[in-house]
């Protein structure tokens, strides 16, 4: 064989190994959206799944055509969902600011469940840690100072 033939069989199977995992995503992102929908009852998700086992390049040909639209939708609602907890989470895990810390340690001041000594500490260690998130140096850490000439 010469070395045009073995390239050309090289560029041909890759080809091919392209369109079939090209398809193979095509089918795991049809069979999830068949058992993400709920408006689609045990039956139909049974039936478009034994149609994808069996003639599997017809059937994900027909459920694209014939629910392709809903699949869009549900689609853009999984991503926004997942948008939403992540914003959520983030909010969680960074906290309020540092004027929110603040307000609930002056709330625990006038209460009484602290001290004078104890919501200054929370203050500071507040506003230590939004310095912190601002410009980089950790809080509660002096930087390095240079050496004073004599």
């Amino acid at each position: 064989m010469s070395f045009w033939e073995n390239f050309w069989d090289v560029i041909w199977w890759t080809l091919w190994v392209f369109i079939f995992f090209a398809y193979l995503m095509v089918l795991f992102r049809i069979l999830a959206d068949i058992y993400r929908d709920h408006d689609l009852n045990g039956w139909w998700k049974a039936i478009w799944t034994v149609g994808l086992i069996f003639v599997p390049f017809l059937t994900a040909l027909l459920y694209v055509i014939t629910r392709g639209q809903g699949m869009a939708r549900r689609s853009m609602r999984a991503a926004e969902n997942a948008r939403q907890e992540t914003e959520t989470y983030i909010r969680d895990v960074a906290g309020a600011g540092p004027a929110a810390e603040i307000a609930r340690a002056k709330e625990l001041l006038d209460s009484g469940a602290i001290t004078q000594l104890e919501f200054d500490a929370l203050k500071a260690g507040a506003i230590a840690r939004h310095h912190h998130r601002t410009d980089g140096h950790p809080a509660g850490r002096a930087e390095p100072q240079e050496p004073l000439a004599t």
